[in-house]
């Protein structure tokens, strides 16, 4: 199975949803905004969107920080995302603050690359993919070794404790077949030219996490056909081989396993329900037909919680009426509560992935309204030895409520962090440089006002911080973007129906 999506959707039964850590600085989210052009002077001008209190002035308080505010936290109160230009000052325009200061480059450069997602024991990069195994592996190794054991003893009674070396060679081998099975996704998501974070061995089968959504219905089906297909391959590899072999030896049990248990994924996988492959298949004809992605989303998740009560109740239903081959007297005791018990989990997984798959495509449906213009704080520049009391006060008369350390000839050093501004008392204001509350600025916290949608997701989750120098393509100075704002405004969007 496969899983795409920056924080991923899962394409099979056997997936766990991908998350990508990045704090507050790595929102997933837009808020809406009111223009997609390039606004008029005067609109350019307006102060950015209010999300909360203005920064406090040496007037502002008189009370001790409270505990929050002490602890460093940035998000501002009362946020109102929905601030007009008439929350400015009266007669004040804000270019004039606006262009007091310059970013001394032309553009920012690009943000360093971010941290391996680890997950796990790394194994290889294939494709330049890391493949990692998940804890959990280790225990379903270790179950399909004990149960499979099981099987040779009554099969090949003569191989003794040796036939748990067996069970766990087979476990391998199974677990490899599901390797081959992501890597299928891998190398077409890679043909398509979609990133892929990692490929991920887990409990109860692997996943590809595929960073961005396939542009096509087209390629959203291939891109899902292929991993059942390559195991439908196997499954037919494997039988052959099977064929100039003794069955009653180890090489024929072995081979016969592989061929059956490939069989099994590939059968499952094609279930018409998400999160499995089937389901992503599904979407791709919903999405081929109504032009919508969303609504192809939509039945195929809805096609999978079905599927989740089906096999929550019809599985041990199946294994008790001996239609898997077992006898009511196999199917009594241990046996049925073992089944029930699998049963659960099977469903669990698909209702919860079906579930993301949904969450996740409001997301992805919301994500171009989210762009760094609009969601923008002004910023007042201030040299290093500026008192933080100064500062404060240029910036209210501004209406502005984020502010920028630059140096004599105008050039960004650091950003003024709005936490350590409110863990300031008022009474010390005027005797502390802003420069000693400033962090500096690196190359991933300087951003392109021309960003959005996943584009701008992309360069927070590259740099984690709590505010960004946000510029012009000029160079020029356009504001701070807060991090919280921009998680206000995923909030916002994600609580609006679709």
């Amino acid at each position: 199975m496969d899983e795409s999506g920056g924080s991923g959707q899962p394409r099979s039964g056997t997936d766990e949803p991908a998350e990508h850590h990045a704090g507050s600085a790595a929102p997933a989210a837009p808020e809406p905004t009111p223009a997609d052009g390039q606004p008029t002077k005067a609109a350019q001008d307006k102060p950015a969107p209010d999300h909360g209190t203005d920064t406090p002035t040496s007037g502002d308080r008189d009370s001790k920080p409270t505990e929050d505010e002490a602890a460093g936290a940035a998000t501002p109160h009362n946020a109102d995302p929905d601030a007009s230009p008439a929350d400015s000052p009266a007669g004040k325009d804000p270019a004039e603050d606006r262009t007091l200061a310059h970013s001394g480059t032309a553009r920012n450069r690009p943000p360093k690359r971010p941290r391996e997602p680890g997950g796990g024991l790394l194994m290889g990069r294939p494709f330049g993919v890391p493949v990692y195994v998940a804890p959990s592996w280790f225990l379903v190794a270790a179950l399909i070794t004990w149960v499979f054991g099981g099987q040779l003893d009554r099969v090949l009674p003569e191989l003794g404790a040796a036939r748990y070396l067996v069970s766990l060679f087979f476990a391998v081998a199974f677990y490899a077949s599901v390797l081959v099975h992501e890597l299928a996704h891998t190398v077409a998501a890679l043909r398509f030219k979609l990133p892929v974070r990692r490929i991920q061995l887990q409990f109860f089968g692997g996943v590809s996490e595929i960073e961005k959504e396939a542009e096509t219905p087209g390629r959203e089906f291939v891109l899902a056909f292929v991993g059942p297909l390559l195991s439908l391959v196997l499954a037919g590899l494997f039988y052959v081989a099977m064929q100039p072999v003794e069955p009653g030896t180890v090489p024929g049990v072995l081979l016969a396993g592989l061929m059956i248990s490939n069989l099994i994924v590939a059968a499952f996988n094609l279930l018409p329900g998400l999160p499995l492959d089937g389901g992503r298949m599904l979407r791709a004809v919903v999405w081929k037909i109504t032009g919508r992605p969303m609504s192809g989303t939509i039945a195929a998740a809805w096609v999978g919680r079905a599927l989740a009560v089906s096999v929550l109740i019809g599985l041990p239903l199946l294994t008790q009426s001996g239609a898997l081959g077992t006898t009511a007297e196999d199917s009594v005791g241990m046996d049925t509560v073992t089944d029930a018990l699998l049963a659960a989990i099977l469903a669990a997984i698909i209702w919860t992935g079906a579930g993301n798959s949904l969450r996740m495509a409001r997301l992805r449906e919301h994500l171009p309204e989210l762009r760094a213009r609009n969601l923008t704080r002004r910023a007042v520049p201030v040299e290093t030895d500026t008192p933080l009391s100064e500062a404060l006060r240029r910036a209210n008369a501004a209406g502005a409520r984020a502010l920028v350390v630059v140096d004599p000839e105008g050039n960004p050093l650091s950003l003024v962090r709005e936490a350590a501004i409110v863990g300031v008392p008022e009474h010390r204001r005027p005797w502390v440089a802003v420069s000693g509350l400033a962090q500096d600025l690196t190359d991933g916290m300087r951003i392109s006002a021309e960003l959005a949608g996943e584009d701008l997701l992309d360069v927070l989750r590259a740099t984690p911080a709590t505010e960004y120098l946000v510029v012009e393509e000029t160079g020029e100075i356009f504001g701070v973007l807060s991090a919280a704002d921009v998680e206000r405004a995923f909030v916002k969007a994600m609580a609006r129906p679709s």
